[in-house]
């Protein structure tokens, strides 16, 4: 399971309608990526179809995907955002990282 706090469902349902997509139909799609300066990085973006391995998942109203292969990673994180003048956007808050880079984009097991 994947949780989204209120400040990222915010930013989350104004970036999708921006770009087009109705965060009552559509999904966020977060994954894992091998890169980033401490071995693996997280992937965000938004998307209208489900793959046959994705997992589902829905929080505070925001429709989540994921690839069986990225769940293992990120199961228990919480999706944030931070905002304003220190913000540094979207962020996630993984309890399965060991190490993570100073920008937050980054972990590693």
């Amino acid at each position: 399971m994947i949780k989204v706090s209120d400040s990222a469902k915010q930013k989350v349902v104004q970036l999708m309608t921006e770009e087009g997509f109705d965060a009552t139909k559509d999904y966020v799609r977060v994954g894992v990526k091998s890169g980033g300066c401490s071995g693996l990085s997280y992937d965000l973006d938004f998307d209208n179809n489900q793959n046959e391995d994705d997992k589902v998942f829905e929080d505070n109203s925001v429709r989540i995907i994921v690839d069986k292969k990225s769940f293992l990673y990120l199961v228990g994180t919480t999706l944030e955002y931070s905002g304003g003048l220190n913000g540094k956007g979207f962020v996630f808050n993984n309890p399965n990282a060991q190490r993570t880079c100073g920008c937050g984009e980054s972990f590693s097991l």
